[in-house]
C-alpha cells in the first residue's frame, strides 16, 4: 500500500474550485509534516502548503486562494483550491517529512522523503 495517494484532480473552468485529497497510510498523519506541491511541464516544482500539528504554511503566491487542512480521524490531508486559473494547471503531489520541530514543517521540497504519484489538475476554458 502506497503511503501517500493523491486524488481529486480534474479539469475545471477558470474560476472554479477543487479539493485535493492526500490519503496517508502506514503512519498517523499527525506524526509527520505533510506538504502539497505542484509541477507543470517545463517548470520547476513549487511548494504550495504544509501542515503539522500546531502549524500550517501556505505559499504567498496562493495563500489567498488555497487552504490546507487535515482530518486526523480519516488520516487525510486536503488542499482546497478556489478561483483556479489556467496557470494552476499542473500535476499536484503530496509528500511527507519527519520533522523535529513544528516550525521545520514548511514547503521546502528537499526535506520531504515520501511522495505520492500525483493527481492532474487542468484549468481551461
Amino acid at each position: 500500500q502506497e503511503p501517500l495517494v493523491e486524488s481529486g484532480g480534474a479539469s475545471v473552468m477558470p474560476g472554479g474550485s477543487l479539493r485535493l485529497t492526500c490519503t496517508v497510510s502506514g503512519f498517523p498523519v499527525d506524526t509527520e509534516c505533510i506538504g502539497w506541491f505542484r509541477q507543470a511541464p517545463g517548470k520547476e516544482r513549487e511548494g504550495l502548503a504544509s501542515i503539522y500539528p500546531g502549524t500550517t504554511t501556505v505559499a504567498d503566491f496562493v495563500k489567498d486562494r488555497f487552504t490546507i487542512s487535515v482530518d486526523s480521524a480519516k488520516n487525510k490531508v486536503y488542499l482546497q483550491m478556489n478561483w483556479l486559473e489556467p496557470e494552476d494547471s499542473a500535476m499536484y503531489y503530496c509528500a511527507s517529512a519527519i520533522v523535529v520541530r513544528a516550525r521545520s514543517c514548511d514547503t521546502w521540497a528537499g526535506r520531504y522523503r515520501k511522495w505520492g504519484q500525483g493527481t492532474q489538475v487542468t484549468v481551461s476554458s
